[in-house]
């Protein structure tokens, strides 16, 4: 049935008002929105998404999001959620088996491999205690409001149509292909990336895997975090050579999966045709400048990471404690100036710096090394000699640990409470 003038004029014209609006129901956007409104500050999450039940996402939440469940006395509840628990990293280059972290001297002393919808829902259910938190699925946000050059709102389009969200501050938590940071114009510094990685998943088989993170093999590499269930499988490559693996056949791939990880071979069939594998094109960027009057970009959208390390989601989380730590008592008379806003930048870019660059080293001295040698048959794969050392010195090995898993300025929820239901 056709709608009248007057519907649709109101469908044309809905507007809601809210004191901050995060655009981006991912790991930064679900922590903020929690923090937010935990302090008593009316928030709005518009994810684009029905849900969270989206594959291929980090699934490894490392000892400073954990320890930040720990400051929220959350953390024996999430961790009845589904999850495997990860206090060494492992891996094997060739027939040579490497140490390379050791998580259990850590305060919270392992890496929890958790699907990011487990992840997502628990803090969408836990955040439902606090009515200052509005969370709008099916929701994408198409463009900014602005006030001359103060960014007041986002226009946004839902399942009804158009939707414009006014707010005091408008926060980009929408990863690494934001809409609000080009909206912006925001400048990007692109650091580079030489790799880029297929995922995929294969299904446990009686004595499938191990217990190993990577797998180095003639020039191959393979990363399998335990999904309980079924190994969520990793293949890197060489940067733009998605076409040529895809020429040498599905056949060859599903080889070259059971060569490097020979526990995989019974389950390699699995994979029926290309659609069963995802291509992600690794970029490792930031934002020169993570503000506009009126708004702030924090996570991916500010600054993309490899999956190297699988630090992603939990830089993120940091970003979301920090923001709220700096700006959630102040949010509650309204939006800081853009000088109080770009304090989140000041804190938080200086372990953005670090990680990218320890992200790099990794990309340039270990991964892209071993991708390039090796591929000759019988010839024994070379261990990299940042591999080589730290397999050989165990403060080493709990010196990566702690800046893997805890990061390099690791944040702690500051931000205030108020009473649940108030």
């Amino acid at each position: 049935m056709d709608m009248s003038a007057e519907q649709r004029d109101q469908s044309v014209n809905r507007e809601i008002t809210t004191r901050c609006c995060i655009v981006g129901g991912g790991p930064a956007g679900m922590m903020l929105g929690f923090l937010l409104a935990r302090a008593g500050v009316q928030t709005v999450v518009i994810e684009k998404h029905a849900d969270f039940l989206r594959d291929f996402r980090g699934d490894t939440v490392h000892p400073s999001t954990l320890q930040i469940m720990r400051d929220l006395g959350l953390l024996n509840e999430f961790l009845k959620r589904p999850h495997q628990q990860l206090d060494r990293m492992q891996g094997q280059f060739g027939k040579t088996l490497v140490r390379m972290a050791d998580f259990r001297g850590l305060p919270c002393p392992f890496i929890a491999l958790m699907p990011q919808w487990e992840f997502l829902d628990f803090l969408f259910e836990q955040s439902s205690r606090f009515p200052a938190l509005t969370v709008l699925r099916r929701t994408e946000a198409t463009d900014l409001v602005r006030d001359g050059e103060t960014v007041v709102g986002v226009v946004a389009h839902d399942e009804q149509g158009p939707l414009t969200i006014k707010a005091d501050l408008t926060i980009g938590c929408d990863g690494r292909h934001s809409t609000i940071r080009a909206r912006a114009d925001l400048a990007v510094e692109d650091i580079g990336a030489p790799i880029d990685v297929l995922w995929f998943r294969i299904g446990k088989t009686a004595g499938s895997g191990d217990n190993l993170l990577m797998h180095a093999d003639q020039g191959r590499m393979l990363v399998t975090l335990d999904r309980d269930d079924y190994w969520q499988c990793a293949y890197v490559f060489p940067k733009g050579q998605f076409d040529a693996v895809k020429a040498r056949g599905l056949d060859r791939f599903r080889q070259d999966i059971a060569a490097t990880a020979p526990g995989l071979r019974d389950g390699v069939g699995e994979l029926k045709s290309w659609d069963d594998v995802k291509l992600l094109t690794v970029t490792v960027d930031r934002l020169t400048r993570w503000t506009r009057p009126g708004l702030l970009c924090i996570g991916d959208a500010a600054h993309a990471m490899s999956p190297v390390g699988g630090v992603g989601i939990n830089l993120a989380i940091q970003d979301a404690v920090a923001t709220a730590n700096i700006l959630a008592s102040q949010l509650v008379q309204g939006c800081p100036p853009e000088s109080e806003l770009d304090k989140v930048r000041q804190r938080r870019l200086f372990p953005t710096r670090m990680t990218q660059a320890l992200q790099v080293q990794m990309h340039h001295r270990i991964i892209y090394p071993t991708l390039q040698g090796g591929g000759t048959p019988n010839t024994e794969t070379t261990v990299p000699l940042p591999i080589r050392l730290i397999n050989a010195l165990s403060p080493l090995q709990r010196l990566l640990a702690q800046l893997l898993g805890m990061g390099v300025r690791p944040e702690h929820v500051r931000s205030p409470a108020v009473a649940a239901g108030d």
